[in-house]
Parts: C-alpha cells; sequence; structure tokens
C-alpha cells in the first residue's frame, strides 16, 4: 500500500512517522507545494518523500488532514478518484474559538464523501490530540486506540491492518452517520486517549 497525504500540520505528520516506521512509502503534500516540505519529509522517517497534491492522491490510501474551510476547494481540484480510501481526519471547527460548525442532519465526514465521488472515505485519527497521536501506539502496554467509521467495508478493512501495521488498537464504529457522529467534535469520544489491552 502507497500512502499519500493533503495536508502536513501535526496530525498528518504525526500518522507519517507510524506509517514510515512500519514500512509504508509516502508522499506528503500541502498547498505550500513540494519545496517546502523537502526538509520536513526528511525529518519523518524514511520512505517519506515531498509531491505535490495531483501526485499525492495518486496513492492508495490518502489521508486529507487540512483545515475544515479548505475542504471543498482541496477536493475540487482532485480530478477524479479510483476507489481510493481517503482518511478524513478533520473536525468541522471554526477557528480560532473551537466552536463546531452547525452542518445540518449530515457529520462531517458524509459531507466529505459527497464532496469525494469515486472515493471509500474512512473517518479516523481525529478524536485523538495531536501530540497525543504522536506519542508511542504502545500505551502502558495496551495499544492506543483510534476510532474509526465508514460505509465501505473493505476500506474500513484496510485501514485496521494499517492501524495494526502501525501498532495501533482500530476499533469499528460503525457507519458515517452513526459512528462518525460519535467521532467527529464535539461527540463523546472527541479527545479520547485510550488503550486495549489484551485479554
Amino acid at each position: 500500500m502507497k500512502i499519500g497525504t493533503i495536508g502536513a500540520g501535526n496530525i498528518a505528520q504525526a500518522f507519517v512517522r507510524h506509517a514510515a516506521k512500519a514500512g509504508f512509502e509516502i508522499t506528503i503534500s500541502s498547498k505550500s507545494g513540494p519545496a517546502a516540505l523537502t526538509a520536513l519529509a526528511a525529518t519523518l522517517g524514511p520512505g517519506v518523500r515531498a509531491g505535490t497534491v495531483e501526485e499525492a492522491v495518486q496513492a492508495d490510501l490518502v489521508l486529507l488532514s487540512v483545515p475544515w474551510d479548505a475542504v471543498a476547494e482541496v477536493l475540487a481540484h482532485v480530478p477524479a478518484w479510483r476507489g481510493q480510501v481517503v482518511v478524513d481526519t478533520t473536525n468541522a471547527i471554526h477557528f480560532p474559538d473551537f466552536k463546531p460548525l452547525d452542518l445540518g442532519p449530515k457529520t462531517s465526514t458524509e459531507l466529505v464523501a459527497e464532496q469525494a465521488p469515486g472515493a471509500r472515505v474512512v473517518k479516523g485519527f481525529n478524536a485523538t490530540g495531536a501530540a497525543i497521536l504522536a506519542l508511542d501506539p504502545n500505551e502502558g502496554g495496551g495499544k492506543r486506540v483510534i476510532f474509526i467509521s465508514g460505509d465501505d467495508a473493505s476500506a474500513k478493512a484496510e485501514v485496521l491492518q494499517l492501524l495494526d501495521a502501525m501498532g495501533f488498537a482500530g476499533i469499528d464504529l460503525g457507519s458515517l452517520a452513526i459512528g462518525g457522529r460519535f467521532q467527529q467534535f464535539p461527540g463523546p469520544l472527541s479527545g479520547t486517549n485510550l488503550a486495549q489491552f489484551p485479554a
């Protein structure tokens, strides 16, 4: 599996470090362009390179990690999705006061999925803060929990396999309409730091 990122902020960097350590090839991208990311890519681990957004979205799995107000514009510039898995890390929050936006009856990731036809969208990596996400996934003898949700079973299976390879414990919460609501800010699982221990 090759991985790309749209966005190179703290969440994306934490994700990429774990994925690189697990041996994945990763292309990071942002609106700033690859030249601005070359030095950063070199610090994130082996197999990480800076590229354009157009290059990043060719990967098998793409991490969408941009501010909510940039989502529509970013997705509008992707020529076409060809069944790739898109992992949506965003939260519909107004900055800088961190107030949740009123999206009506749909979850934020349902709206992302509507704007990414042809992609298989999974919610993930949004309920844990970047500083916690960056830590070793092994937590006190257990594995740090990452919640996911989505409407495509095969896409979720791929993300769960990735999480396992990265050292996390992935927990599937169900559909975007149900599980996504638990995950998104200010849902009951937002801001959690949980670990799963062997039975």
